[in-house]
């Protein structure tokens, strides 16, 4: 999600922690209440910073875990899994998108839009 998103669906993002414990990841740090916010990384000469939305790990692996939703500002968002996306390849990590009924078709749309379309989805 982006960050004007958040308040609007910090129940989502509660959800999609209680369903990454269930499945056996730990350490995990999300941008919500009651845990610990995962690293943020700043764009040099812009006032642009990028946070995952999840980070756990889980067979000692680290996971990326962003929330795809309808959003206002779809560019800012493909920006931000095109980022997420690059960084845990390069770091031999994991990327996964996290959606819920009513978000699946625009969340394909845009991984279609950005070439991503290899992504499986976690559906909550």
């Amino acid at each position: 999600m982006i960050h004007a998103d958040k308040e609007k669906y910090k129940d989502i993002l509660d959800n999609s922690v209680d369903y990454l414990e269930q499945h056996g990841f730990e350490n995990i740090k999300a941008d919500t209440e009651g845990y610990e916010t995962p690293k943020s990384f700043a764009k040099k000469g812009s006032d642009i910073i990028i946070t995952p939305d999840i980070v756990a790990e889980k067979n000692g692996r680290k996971h990326y875990f962003d929330i795809s939703l309808k959003s206002e500002k779809p560019k800012l968002l493909k920006s931000k899994w095109l980022f997420l996306n690059t960084l845990t390849a390069l770091k031999s990590h994991h990327f996964k998108l996290i959606t819920t009924k009513g978000h699946y078709k625009f969340t394909n749309e845009m991984l279609d839009d950005i070439n991503m379309n290899n992504k499986n989805l976690i559906k909550i």
